[in-house]
């Protein structure tokens, strides 16, 4: 298939490879964008396996905790001006609210908001203020305590990245240090355990093809992976990475020196894996100029 310049730029900037190995990667890959960037990688050409595209929903992310319960909720805007207003933040900020008394976020669309649905409440405010709104998602959290920390806060309890830390026993004190480590260092998991099969396999089969490139021998090439895999499960996962308040100890040593233990967390950002459609600003003044 023929590769086009666009796709060699997004591979380009999701990886900070060449401009010949990104079109190489994508030639050996049939134009599969995941596939060139694990290619590259295998390669040594990759400088680091970032997410291709840019996110493009703007709105807030709203956490609150009621006793022994956090919720965390998305509601996307079209613009970063929406997320401002705050006729849209009191929104947010009711949804938040009626998210406590439900599930999950097909639930919280069908829950009351002062004698309508959340659902029909944003159908509102899309026809009041003139944009697209949507609520995205939620999730929610139990625990002994509960604590929650926004970062880049727009209001009070909301912001472009909320977060919720269930633990036992600690202080709040190291609650919020944790919930900042969590919101800067983005884990995608509690422990070893919670970690998703698939993404672990992906990572061991980029690593045998890494690996396998270097030549050495079958029992160099085993350590060498045991060794990587060591490194990706320590990095990936909260309670082994290095503590952002004290890198000479892990998150998991310094519960336990605070007297607490972390039973699990929720971080949510706006607009997180929904791709924004880069537009053409010269052609589209063109455009319009010849219009």
């Amino acid at each position: 298939m023929a590769i086009t310049a666009a796709q060699v730029k997004e591979l380009r900037d999701a990886t900070g490879a060449g401009m010949m190995d990104a079109k190489k990667a994508l030639t050996e890959t049939n134009g599969d964008m995941e596939a060139a960037v694990d290619w590259l990688r295998t390669k040594g050409l990759a400088k680091a396996a970032k997410k291709s595209g840019r996110t493009a929903a703007e709105g807030l992310v709203a956490v609150i905790v009621d006793g022994g319960k956090g919720v965390a909720i998305e509601v996307n805007s079209e613009t970063d001006f929406v997320a401002k207003n705050a006729e849209f933040q009191a929104m947010v900020a009711g949804i938040a609210k009626a998210a406590l008394g439900v599930a999950d976020a097909e639930a919280l669309k069908a829950a009351d908001l002062g004698g309508k649905t959340v659902e029909g409440t944003i159908t509102d405010k899309i026809a009041t203020i003139g944009e697209n709104m949507s609520l995205r998602r939620m999730a929610a959290i139990e625990g002994d305590t509960i604590v929650s920390y926004v970062h880049n806060a727009a209001t009070d309890g909301m912001g472009k990245i909320g977060v919720l830390v269930a633990m036992k026993g600690g202080d709040e004190a190291f609650g919020k240090q944790v919930a900042m480590h969590i919101a800067a260092v983005n884990p995608a998991a509690l422990s070893e355990a919670d970690l998703d099969p698939a993404i672990v396999e992906k990572e061991r089969q980029v690593q045998i093809d890494i690996a396998r490139e270097s030549g050495k021998p079958d029992a160099v090439i085993e350590k060498m992976i045991e060794g990587r895999m060591k490194k990706f499960v320590a990095e990936s996962t909260l309670l082994n990475q290095q503590f952002v308040v004290n890198p000479d100890i892990t998150v998991g040593q310094a519960a336990k020196d605070a007297g607490a233990e972390i039973t699990g967390f929720i971080r949510l950002e706006v607009g997180e894996g929904i791709e924004k459609k880069e537009e053409d600003f010269a052609a589209e003044v063109a455009k319009a100029v010849q219009g």
